[in-house]
């Protein structure tokens, strides 16, 4: 993607593609550009979902020495 995209970025996108794509105003062509646009967004917003997800995960496991939770500079 040519944009550097933040999750609220890509998320606010995508509400303004799904706003004109329920329009019915767009043309077919211009239709499918959208569609093809959201699906990438949509790749990207679960990718990011899943990074943070599963450094939440990481950061609330207890850690194996103490039982404490690992830092991020820990791991």
């Amino acid at each position: 993607m040519a944009t550097e995209w933040t999750f609220e970025k890509a998320m606010a996108r995508l509400e303004q593609i799904v706003a004109a794509l329920e329009s019915g105003r767009c043309p077919l062509d211009d239709s499918m550009k959208l569609f093809e646009e959201g699906t990438r967004l949509t790749a990207y917003c679960a990718k990011q979902l899943q990074e943070a997800e599963q450094k939440i995960v990481k950061l609330s496991a207890p850690s194996e020495t103490d039982g404490t939770a690992v830092s991020e500079a820990e791991g």
